[in-house]
């Protein structure tokens, strides 16, 4: 089955999370690293997908598991399950997939920030913060994220420092978020 764009980059985001999940499974060692992990994901209003966490943690496998998630949970929670049925299904953290293809997503991402849904800043902060750590022209695409989501549109403000993929990327960015906008 094709993954949505969309679902592949949460699944990236996310790459850290399922990875230690599915080891926790494993591993006391892994399990004592996650608690906190999970408390402050709790805290921070992912109440749902920590509740289901705990239960794959203590040996639950059913698919109803994922019943009443929303999609963001759902695609988190499923790549955990599958990840402990088939680990070469996990994400890899340091996956280098083509920038560009970002695009969509992460302007719809952007545009749902913009508008105030607090799952969409969490999310998109997370992706910030992996991109500042990638380096080169996605550290400077993670830095200006809050810019666009404040609504900062002007390409010449936007590309200061970056190389011509990273124009290239957020040239696309701005490009899905100008159909969004007009919307």
């Amino acid at each position: 089955m094709m993954m949505s764009t969309r679902d592949q980059q949460i699944r990236l985001a996310h790459a850290g999370l399922i990875r230690l999940v599915v080891q926790a499974t494993q591993s006391e060692q892994a399990r004592v690293e996650l608690d906190p992990v999970l408390t402050h994901a709790e805290q921070g209003g992912w109440t749902d997908l920590v509740a289901r966490i705990r239960r794959v943690l203590k040996g639950e496998r059913d698919p109803e598991l994922l019943r009443g998630l929303d999609d963001e949970d759902t695609v988190i929670l499923s790549a955990i399950l599958t990840g402990i049925q088939n680990p070469a299904t996990l994400p890899d953290p340091e996956d280098t997939t083509d920038p560009t293809q970002a695009a969509p997503g992460l302007a719809q991402m952007i545009h749902a920030a913009s508008r105030g849904d607090a799952q969409s800043l969490h999310w998109l902060s997370q992706m910030a913060e992996q991109m500042t750590r990638a380096g080169g022209d996605m550290a400077r695409l993670g830095a200006i994220t809050k810019r666009l989501v404040d609504g900062e549109r002007n390409p010449e403000v936007l590309c200061k420092g970056m190389g011509p993929q990273g124009e290239s990327l957020v040239a696309s960015l701005l490009g899905e978020l100008g159909k969004l906008e007009r919307h």
